[in-house]
């Protein structure tokens, strides 16, 4: 559990990033990631690329917005890459049924190929990566990521 009193110990007793959540996450994420990536970049696919088909893998089809959010890429870079993906036919872009100024995005048959195996990767992955952690601290702190997550993006879709 949180202890804001045991927190500010560690702020002040060392180094302000040692402590600091954001800090934390963004260390982690990279160290964890990177290792990764190289695999994705040995299967032929950018990281962006591999982020947005990992993102739309197994999913309806979803606003080049969304995605953009999901996969932590700037929208304008996403259309680039979409176009290019499209002539690849791994993605393919949909007229959204209710509203005309939105495009959706859905995974092609052959990007789900592409994609499955280099999931099938990222999860063993996860795995060991997680693994000294065991499975019950490991499901609670994903649980924990995807709460603040989902709580961040409420606070952000009301601003």
């Amino acid at each position: 559990m949180f202890n804001p009193s045991r927190s500010g110990e560690l702020a002040t007793n060392g180094r302000f990033v040692d402590d600091y959540l954001a800090a934390l996450l963004a260390q982690a994420s990279h160290l964890i990631s990177s290792e990764f990536h190289e695999v994705v970049r040995s299967h032929g696919l950018s990281v962006s690329e591999w982020r947005v088909l990992a993102t739309l893998a197994g999913s309806e089809p979803i606003s080049i917005g969304r995605l953009a959010q999901v996969a932590v890429l700037k929208q304008p870079t996403v259309t680039r890459m979409l176009d290019r993906m499209e002539a690849k036919d791994q993605v393919e872009r949909l007229a959204h049924d209710g509203d005309r100024r939105v495009t959706l995005v859905r995974i092609t048959a052959n990007g789900s190929r592409m994609v499955a195996r280099l999931i099938a990767l990222a999860r063993d992955h996860e795995a060991k990566v997680l693994e000294p952690l065991g499975l019950a601290h490991a499901e609670d702190l994903k649980a924990t990521l995807r709460r603040i997550i989902e709580l961040h993006r409420d606070r952000a879709a009301e601003a």
